[in-house]
């Protein structure tokens, strides 16, 4: 069987997977996101609090990633540096080929806005604005024109056909997720980062997301890293990744819901 390392250097046996999703040794892999020796550390001295520490973690393109782990494992903090929306303290995070830690705020700004997508368990929809504007808001903030048959295409993927002149208010709550994943995929993005996309959300409006989420990476090649306290959320990615006290303790590739249910259960919290 294929190994697994955590990023103490640990090694553990791990079951086949058809997406080597989320491990170091991948050369010859086209990756998605790379984090080296990736450390957080919120604070000064005795009162400073390690998030992160020493992360490494590969993610191939084309995969789905979920993230799990005990509240304050850290999985929030892994998002915000993975995404660059915070810098680490030590270590690399590489997108695609671009190393950000050498990028100034306006740089990755501009890396966020025109290489990313988020989707976020507040949809963060303007009330003001229609299905479409809401969706083609990244291009026009870039001052980029939307490719009218992309456009048509993810409206058509996400199931938002005949709705696109509607405001939020007019939509339900999984409607309104799925103007917020059109929204991340109009800028062709290299990763889709998801934090509890779909915890605001009943339980059969969540399975829809899930499976939409699903399909943009079976369907589209789109990468997804999606940070979930839900085993039947994580059950839809190709490998989980498990946290806790900052450090990446499992990998399980093909998850189930009751492989991960057992798995967080043996972490000793919920998220």
């Amino acid at each position: 069987m294929p190994r697994i390392f955590t990023s103490a250097g640990r090694d553990k046996a791990a079951a086949p997977s058809a997406h080597p999703t989320a491990t170091p040794r991948t050369a010859g892999l086209d990756l998605a996101v790379r984090l080296d020796a990736v450390t957080k550390v919120y604070g000064r001295g005795e009162s400073a609090v390690h998030a992160l520490r020493g992360v490494d973690i590969a993610i191939p393109r084309g995969t789905f990633t979920a993230v799990m782990g005990p509240s304050g494992s850290g999985k929030s903090t892994f998002l915000h540096c993975a995404a660059g929306l915070d810098r680490p303290s030590g270590g690399r995070v590489t997108l695609g080929e671009q190393e950000l830690s050498g990028l100034d705020e306006n740089a990755l700004t501009r890396m966020r806005r025109d290489r990313i997508g988020f989707v976020f368990q507040a949809f963060n929809l303007l009330p003001s604005l229609t299905v479409e504007q809401n969706i083609t808001l990244p291009l026009r903030l870039a001052g980029r024109r939307a490719d009218a048959a992309w456009l048509a295409q993810i409206v058509d993927q996400v199931g938002l056909s005949g709705r696109t002149g509607r405001r939020p208010a007019e939509l339900s709550g999984g409607q309104q997720q799925r103007v917020a994943i059109a929204r991340a995929l109009v800028t062709r993005p290299e990763v889709v980062f998801g934090d509890e996309p779909t915890g605001a959300l009943d339980t059969m409006t969540a399975k829809e997301v899930l499976g939409l989420l699903r399909q943009t990476v079976d369907g589209l090649g789109q990468t997804v890293v999606m940070v979930t306290h839900d085993p039947v959320a994580a059950a839809y990615a190709d490998a989980v990744l498990f946290l806790a006290d900052g450090e990446i303790v499992d990998r399980m590739a093909a998850p189930t819901v009751e492989r991960v249910a057992d798995r967080m259960s043996r972490l000793g919290a919920w998220a």
